[in-house]
């Protein structure tokens, strides 16, 4: 046999084996997903949190001025306080990603607005819904483009669409085009939400794509000439979406949606983000993060002082909105003034006071700043809770800080350790068995503060990261 016969014939052979082996790693991918144990309601709060992604848009979670808002994040937060849990957000406008992340038991909840498909429901449970919205077309407005003006459903054949991939918009094109004898030229686009394509129809970028009514109407507010009244389909229940199995922790979950969405605390949230006039102020507002990528009119001051430290910027900006909600004007009961909320024997140290500017104010916070984690240096040096620990010391003093340490030595603990070690301490320093301790030099302090100071910050701290903000100077 010729060596060309021979490699003929050994090709088929080595294609066969190629596919086998391929079949043989989806089965292996798919058992080792079977194979992750299913986190029911127990686990949860055994755990003490819930873990969820959510997507960033102007509706369901954003920040502006400094603050996190949306109406997806205050009904997650509403949650995990039902279930007397943390809520452990992460953040992601990658759909697929998203439900891979869910199949695989990586996160417990997807919490966004999506529709419940019969594809879907085979894969994930679904809670009850939250809301409802139509399918609507995002278009130039006729007016302004008559020609290829898309009106009804029929008019939609041998139009090019851009959807987000792996969304319902991208099933629901499908659908139509299954029904004509043209096709929809369907255009799914990884990684990109779909308020980015409503811009690209408004810079005229692309000439359609889809969206959710109520997030249709809110980006009408600020791009006027794009068109959203054709519809695609009736009202759609959204819902949430769980790990198939499951289903006690979904039973829970809907039984308290249910619920939930009888009380007052749901229509103010609802009105608050699909039918208050002041959510078109807050879109237009140069605070309103996710458009503009600022944070407050001190960004660019924030950005130069954070460097004094090592910081980043966003860092400095959950620390300054956590003490004056970024108000240069804000005095506490206690004294305390300015953007960093400087106590009157710390501002005269650093020959600042009530006067001074928001830059002098900053400025000499920063130096604060820089002085207590010198003096933590010297015990603490490179360890990686060092911020809690500075944190705690710019908010209640460093010598609480030093009590608590002494506290946790005195009891077994590691001193050096924050979390379930140095703050617990601190959270009971308010109880006399505590600071009545011979440990203890500094006396009664009321731990709940600090404690919870701490634990917003780096909370808040995540939000802002979460934007996918830069550290570059604005313009």
């Amino acid at each position: 046999m010729s060596q060309f016969k021979y490699i003929k014939l050994l090709i088929p052979l080595i294609f066969m084996v190629f596919l086998q082996t391929c079949n043989q790693q989806r089965k292996l991918a798919k058992l080792q997903m079977q194979e992750k144990p299913i986190v029911e309601l127990k686990h949860v709060k055994l755990r003490g949190k819930l873990r969820v992604i959510t997507d960033y848009n102007s509706t369901n979670y954003f920040i502006y001025k400094g603050r996190t808002m949306g109406f997806q994040y205050e009904m997650l937060k509403a949650l995990a306080k039902h279930l007397n849990v943390k809520l452990d957000l992460t953040v992601s406008n990658d759909l697929v990603s998203s439900f891979d992340a869910l199949e695989r038991g990586d996160v417990d909840l997807l919490g966004m607005n999506l529709a419940v498909t019969g594809d879907r429901v085979e894969r994930f449970n679904f809670t009850v819904s939250h809301s409802q919205s139509r399918q609507v077309l995002i278009q130039i407005n006729d007016s302004i483009r008559p020609v290829g003006y898309v009106s009804e459903k029929s008019q939609l054949f041998g139009k090019q669409i851009h959807v987000p991939k792996g969304s319902s918009f991208e099933e629901r094109l499908n659908r139509i085009s299954n029904t004509g004898n043209n096709d929809i030229q369907i255009i799914p686009v990884d990684q990109m939400e779909v308020e980015e394509l409503i811009s690209k129809v408004a810079n005229r970028e692309i000439s359609y794509t889809i969206a959710d009514e109520n997030v249709a109407m809110v980006n009408q507010t600020y791009y006027p000439n794009i068109d959203i009244r054709t519809h695609l389909s009736e009202p759609q229940n959204l819902a949430w979406a769980l790990r198939k199995g499951t289903d006690e922790l979904t039973k829970d979950i809907n039984m308290w949606l249910i619920d939930f969405q009888k009380t007052r605390e749901y229509r103010i949230i609802y009105r608050k983000y699909f039918k208050s006039s002041r959510i078109e102020e807050m879109l237009q507002s140069e605070y309103f993060t996710l458009k503009s990528g600022k944070i407050s009119e001190y960004d660019d001051l924030l950005r130069k002082n954070a460097k004094l430290i090592d910081w980043d910027w966003r860092l400095l900006s959950a620390l300054v909105y956590q003490e004056s909600n970024f108000n240069p004007k804000a005095r506490s009961w206690v004294g305390a003034f300015g953007l960093m909320q400087l106590m009157p024997e710390t501002a005269y140290r650093y020959d600042v006071d009530s006067l001074s500017t928001p830059q002098e104010n900053v400025e000499a916070g920063v130096k604060h700043l820089k002085y207590l984690e010198a003096k933590l240096d010297k015990t603490l040096g490179d360890k990686t809770d060092k911020l809690e620990f500075l944190l705690a010391s710019y908010n209640v003093g460093l010598g609480h800080i030093l009590d608590a340490r002494r506290l946790a030595q005195k009891n077994g603990k590691n001193p050096d350790q924050w979390k379930g070690s140095v703050d617990y301490y601190l959270l009971n320093k308010s109880k006399p068995e505590f600071f009545n301790d011979p440990v203890v030099k500094y006396g009664y302090c009321r731990g709940q503060e600090p404690y919870w100071y701490v634990i917003k910050i780096l909370d808040r701290y995540k939000h802002y990261k979460n934007m996918a903000l830069t550290d570059q100077s604005s313009s």
